[in-house]
């Protein structure tokens, strides 16, 4: 509702863009991870709706940031294996050092969303585009 409500109230901006944070869990199903996974999907899936609408002047893409060292990532490392059966990969992603830092990761984001051809992918990943 606060998406549709920004694209309506901007409709005089000649180059409006919105970006959904997602995440891969909402491409790729995780044990334990059901509610994330599908709000996450319901997130791409407004994105593409929005598409759909072919409202002028509005650019929109659901970009998953990729794994971030986050608090929600330390909580994943203390998951017991019965729950999350991953949770040994999460660890190793922390001990090889291939978290990226939020900071990182966020003007990584923000850079893109200020290119030209932000928007062309509707549902994207920041490690791939």
């Amino acid at each position: 509702m606060l998406t549709n409500t920004f694209i309506l109230a901007a409709g005089g901006i000649p180059d409006c863009r919105v970006m959904h944070v997602s995440s891969g869990a909402a491409r790729i199903p995780f044990q334990g991870w059901s509610v994330y996974g599908a709000t996450k999907a319901a997130v791409d899936q407004h994105a593409l709706g929005v598409v759909e609408d072919n409202v002028a002047n509005v650019r929109i893409c659901s970009l998953a940031p990729g794994i971030v060292d986050t608090n929600m990532q330390a909580s994943i490392r203390g998951t017991k294996a019965e729950d999350f059966s991953k949770v040994e990969r999460f660890k190793e992603f922390k001990a090889n050092g291939e978290l990226a830092s939020p900071t990182d990761t966020a003007t990584k984001m923000i850079a893109y969303m200020l290119e030209d051809r932000y928007g062309r992918e509707t549902c994207a990943d920041i490690r791939t585009v």
